[in-house]
Order: C-alpha cells, then structure tokens, then sequence
C-alpha cells in the first residue's frame, strides 16, 4: 500500500509529466511558504495534508490521503487580468488529477477534488500574491 508520501510524491510527478498551458515545474513540501522577493516565479507546491482511516469490514481498512496542491505567484499587475490565467491553470490542474490513476501509485484511487476558495483573498490584498489550494483525497486499501 501507497504511503500519503509516496502518493504525494506520485502527484507531484504526473504534474510535471504534463504540459500545462504555463510552465511550471511541482514541488513535494510540507509547507508551501517562500520568501514574497522569491514570488514573482510560479509556484506549484504538493503537501501531503492529511489521512483519515476507517474500517470497512472485519477485515479490511480504508485509507483516504489529502493531498493539497498550491498555486502562488506574486502579480504584477491590477486587476482579474493577472489572477484569470493562474484560476485556469489551476482549473486544468484539477482536471488533470480529477478521475485518473496515479502512474506510479496505481492503487491510489481519485475520490474527490476540492477548490474552496478559489483564491486565498488575504494573500491578495496583503501581498499582492494569488494563491489557490486544490485539495485532492486519494483512496487505499489496507487488509
């Protein structure tokens, strides 16, 4: 069975196995925080953020992993015409992990992807920074 790292780092290697209309290269951390100066660059950052486990039978348990992906980026300009191109590659994110296997940890079966709120609006009006949080729940079964 698949680890919450291991299917983590699984993520983080189907992102970057993919074109996207930016480039951007995904990082695996614990917590997505850089410096504001480092923040003009995009930013995809995985975090393994949590596991709930329950028992399905006697005889079997199910393990369901939380996975966040973070989009950062500082903006530059005013406006939706900055934060319009981040939210739809945020959104083809989405869809890219939403219903598919995980190549290199195939027993992790997609559950759900949720984007609530679509952009953190304290980062915004403090920072000037879009940032956008997809929580993806990837499940696995332990005997």
């Amino acid at each position: 069975m698949a680890t919450t790292a291991e299917i983590t780092q699984s993520v983080v290697e189907s992102l970057n196995a993919t074109a996207f209309s930016r480039p951007f290269t995904a990082e695996r951390a614990y917590l997505p925080i850089f410096d504001l100066g480092e923040m003009l660059n995009l930013h995809v950052t995985v975090v393994a953020a949590g596991r709930a486990v329950q028992a399905v039978s006697r005889s079997q348990i199910q393990v369901d992993h939380r996975i966040e992906v973070a989009v950062q980026q500082k903006l530059t300009g005013e406006g939706t015409a900055d934060c319009d191109p981040l939210l739809d590659l945020v959104g083809e994110i989405a869809d890219h992990l939403s219903g598919s296997r995980l190549s290199t940890a195939p027993e992790a079966t997609w559950v759900k992807t949720e984007h609530a709120p679509l952009i953190a609006g304290e980062h915004l009006t403090e920072f000037r920074q879009f940032t956008s949080v997809l929580t993806v729940t990837y499940r696995t079964w332990e005997s």
